[in-house]
């Protein structure tokens, strides 16, 4: 136990917002911002963790959480799997009592991560240009607690996740989350694709971004 908590990660930040997204959209929750992400994707919005940030260990991560006095912890990145000691430090949370959730791009093994947390799985559309990343055996580990997330840049992005939908049957493996990518297309064309089409998914806005323009921190 004390060489978990001693173990380190590059840490970019800690804050406390509204979750902007996924099942818990709107409950106040602390982020843990890692550093570092071997992707680089088009309509990324956190281009300022992909490298800095400070050697914190999870004990100090831990204390920093713990002072929010929140329920909700979600870890987050740049891509946090990205650094193994990722794995104990979402451990540590729920034994400590959190309910966490992990967000993460899939291009990165998600067998090992524990299984109390609920695993937020970005599936990389050929718009972001990294869908040749996609990491497709990590959907037989998803159960019906998790919840893998498209980010839709135009039509083809959404027709090839659609595709990529009833491939695997994903709806019936975990929920599906469908956002527009802010900027390259409208959410009110999005939604209505999504009602033409019946799609058994989860039409989502970005909630931080409407509140606070993405501000770091928030």
């Amino acid at each position: 136990m004390s060489s978990d908590l001693d173990a380190r990660l590059r840490l970019t930040e800690v804050f406390y917002s509204l979750q902007g997204e996924s099942r818990s959209v709107g409950w106040p929750t602390v982020f843990i911002r890692l550093t570092g992400c071997p992707l680089r994707c088009g309509y990324c919005d956190t281009k300022y963790a992909y490298q800095g940030g400070q050697w914190c260990s999870i004990k100090s991560i831990m204390q920093q959480v713990q002072g929010y006095g929140a329920t909700y912890v979600t870890v987050t990145g740049g891509e946090p799997l990205a650094q193994k000691n990722c794995l104990p430090l979402l451990a540590l949370l729920c034994k400590a009592g959190f309910e966490v959730s992990l967000e993460t791009s899939g291009a990165l093994d998600i067998a090992e991560v524990d299984s109390r947390v609920v695993r937020v799985v970005d599936v990389k559309t050929p718009g972001s240009g990294e869908a040749d990343k996609n990491l497709f055996s990590n959907f037989s580990y998803l159960s019906l607690k998790d919840q893998l997330k498209f980010v839709i840049c135009d039509r083809n992005d959404y027709l090839w996740s659609k595709a990529l939908i009833a491939q695997y049957q994903l709806s019936d493996r975990c929920e599906v989350l469908f956002s527009a990518a802010q900027g390259e297309l409208a959410d009110t064309v999005l939604a209505d694709w999504i009602l033409e089409d019946r799609l058994a998914v989860r039409f989502q806005i970005q909630l931080h971004k409407y509140l606070w323009n993405n501000a770091q921190g928030k």
